[in-house]
């Protein structure tokens, strides 16, 4: 924990200080920003205040009164949950405003990890609760330089198992040999074994119809198989295998064969003129010196796409914040799924991946942004043409 660190962030957003709080291991976020191990026995509610001024407090219970051992400052135990109300008004002292991992209406999923009635009973005491959302942002999702090496890392390895696939898949169509989507998927988790590369769910291989659901799954019986004039969609993402890798993610698209339809040209052209416009908004601003917020991001993105006629058929998100999970805890562009108003900030990076989903067949493309002090780049290869199997 770096306390000097975040009493500057405190004094910086006009707080009196953060309270972090566990029961069962419930908040992750809280084990990774105080640096505690998530492990033992946490069956007792545990309270830890950092005043913007001052020295931390902690607040335990009797039967676990070590659990907070490792970090600075005094300790209240109490036992009885009479004790446990007056013991956290004192840690608490005279603060007014307060941050907690909560977040109005859940519009931060990530970041919502506070019970209601653990919300309430500080309220109770008269003290404002407001989101930890942008505290958690400097906390968690900015990269040290050398977790952005082993993100670039990770995408030399990914890009280069992408194009493996599609060769695969191009030898395969091509020869008349029977391939199909799981087939395909379980040769890019081989390769990816091999590459040194980690994984927390097997990436997306999707062919004609099967490309419009986001999350498709190909299963080992009843995948569809890959044949000439069918579209593929693979959505790749992989870490180094080291604690603190950061994900890499993409999706490209591929035809097999030498000239693609004219409606899976206009659809393609689209979506990538969508994501670049993403970008670009993204670029500017940082460029600029301007303030971005996640959903402005969404909305320059979807703007362009229903332009063009197809806004219906893009049913999610433009892009989700990346760290050592792959959906990380930073700003997501989203004013779709969720209205983001969190600011995009230095050492962050975020996906930016629009997609039209016709009943017949999808198309996705997705590219990752890392944002410095004064410029923002894609960390990979981004496509620009359909790839031709």
């Amino acid at each position: 924990m770096n306390l000097e660190s975040i009493q500057r962030e405190l004094q910086r957003a006009g707080l009196d200080g953060w309270l972090f709080f566990d029961h069962h291991l419930r908040d992750p976020l809280a084990y990774r920003v105080l640096g505690l191990p998530m492990t033992g026995h946490v069956t007792r509610r545990w309270y830890y205040f950092i005043p913007a001024q001052g020295e931390p407090q902690a607040l335990v219970h009797g039967v676990e009164p070590h659990v907070l051992d490792a970090l600075p400052g005094p300790k209240t135990v109490y036992v009885r949950w009479q004790e446990q109300q007056s013991g956290l008004r004192g840690i608490l002292g005279s603060a007014q405003r307060v941050a907690m991992q909560y977040s109005p209406q859940c519009a931060v999923p990530y970041v919502a990890n506070v019970d209601a009635g653990t919300v309430e009973s500080v309220r109770g005491l008269g003290v404002e609760v407001v989101s930890a959302a942008e505290l958690i942002q400097v906390f968690e999702s900015c990269w040290t330089p050398a977790m952005v090496e082993m993100h670039l890392e990770a995408g030399r390895r990914v890009d280069r198992i992408r194009a493996e696939a599609f060769e695969r898949a191009r030898r395969e169509t091509r020869a008349g040999s029977a391939i199909d989507e799981f087939a395909l998927q379980q040769f890019i988790m081989g390769r990816f074994a091999e590459a040194g590369l980690i994984t927390d769910s097997p990436p997306i291989v999707g062919v004609n119809a099967n490309a419009s659901d986001p999350h498709y799954c190909p299963v080992r019986v009843g995948s569809a198989s890959i044949q000439r004039g069918d579209l593929i969609l693979l959505d790749l993402w992989a870490k180094l295998d080291d604690p603190q890798a950061v994900y890499y993610d993409i999706t490209w698209m591929a035809y097999c064969g030498d000239e693609p339809p004219q409606r899976i040209s206009e659809v393609f052209n689209v979506v990538i003129g969508a994501r670049d416009a993403g970008i670009r908004t993204v670029q500017e601003a940082v460029a600029a010196g301007r303030t971005l917020r996640g959903f402005e991001v969404d909305d320059a993105v979807r703007g362009f796409i229903a332009a063009r006629g197809f806004g219906k058929f893009f049913r999610h998100r433009t892009g989700h914040s990346i760290g050592r999970e792959v959906h990380g805890v930073g700003a997501n562009m989203d004013n779709y799924e969720t209205h983001d108003e969190r600011t995009i900030i230095p050492g962050t990076c975020f996906s930016i991946e629009p997609g039209i989903y016709l009943p017949e067949f999808g198309v996705r493309s997705e590219v990752d942004v890392f944002v410095e002090e004064h410029a923002a780049r894609v960390t990979g290869e981004s496509q620009t043409t359909l790839c031709l199997l």
